[in-house]
């Protein structure tokens, strides 16, 4: 059964990889440097929630490669496709001076074994406190917040969730450690999250026991394979708060392609644990992000 699970979720991946790969390959764009403030790849890319970072973690970078005074914008489409369930993410952010960062992310949370679905709304800002991701000795930190608004809370309240929005706000440092991993560089990141979210708020937030936030640690390492190639581990740490079933941390391995300061590319291999009682949830991430 798993194994016909695992085939289920790496098919729909492959459709997603090729509707992605195909309109890069029709228009025959090849890998190049583009111009820009910063320099490729240190804007990150656009996490699950819409703000800079990996995959499933916010870092202390910035969206985009607008320096000082300057303006920059993206936006992202990404597919998380896992035994029983699949969410869909549309995002875009606005980022100026490389210090303030906006972004917006609409969330469709598809319950593909028990049918229906779940929507989330969210509304990110992000502001550079101090340091620098390559050149000063302190490493990039910035404080982030994140509004969530859940369509329909007919289900989560159902199954324990107090609210149907909540605030997480964190704060990150990031840093990149030159010449460190065989002559490549190495990107650290470490984020505290305070959250009430159930399952990132996909199922609510807080419970008819608790309304208390709760510390989370999130931690990232990506190493630069090339100046625009990164390989990387991402860990997620969760509250476990509703009563009906086992929320687990999250984690991936990811591999990041800035083909150009326009365009990136991010696939990931994703353990997401036991989610609404469906016990080990893996399958494939995949995200598409442009930048001007």
């Amino acid at each position: 059964m798993n194994t016909m699970k695992l085939s289920l979720s790496t098919r729909r991946y492959t459709r997603a990889l090729l509707c992605l790969f195909c309109p890069l390959w029709l228009g025959g764009i090849a890998p190049v440097v583009a111009e820009g403030s910063r320099v490729i790849a240190t804007g990150g890319a656009s996490m699950i929630e819409g703000s800079a970072g990996g995959g499933i973690v916010p870092w202390a970078v910035i969206n985009g490669y607008g320096s000082s005074d300057e303006w920059s914008a993206t936006a992202m489409a990404t597919g998380v496709y896992v035994d029983d369930f699949t969410l869909k993410v549309m995002g875009a952010s606005l980022s100026y001076d490389n210090r303030f960062e906006l972004s917006l992310a609409r969330q469709t949370f598809d319950l593909d074994t028990l049918g229906g679905e779940l929507g989330q709304d969210i509304v990110g800002f992000k502001y550079k406190l101090a340091g620098e991701l390559l050149y000063t000795a302190m490493p990039q930190i910035t404080l982030g917040a994140q509004y969530k608004k859940v369509d329909d809370f007919s289900l989560p309240q159902a199954v324990g969730a107090r609210d149907d929005w909540g605030l997480d706000i964190y704060a990150a440092a990031s840093k990149v450690f030159f010449d460190t991993v065989a002559g490549r560089n190495l990107l650290l990141n470490a984020t505290v999250r305070a959250t009430k979210a159930n399952q990132t708020g996909l199922l609510g937030f807080g419970t008819e026991a608790s309304n208390d936030y709760h510390f989370m640690l999130e931690a990232s390492a990506a190493l630069l394979l090339t100046d625009n190639l990164a390989l990387g581990i991402e860990y997620r740490q969760k509250p476990n708060e509703l009563g009906f079933a086992r929320e687990d941390d999250w984690q991936d391995i990811f591999l990041a392609w800035f083909i150009n300061k326009h365009l990136s590319v991010v696939t990931a291999y994703a353990d997401l644990g036991c989610i609404a009682g469906f016990e080990h949830q893996q399958g494939w991430y995949l995200s598409l992000e442009g930048a001007l």
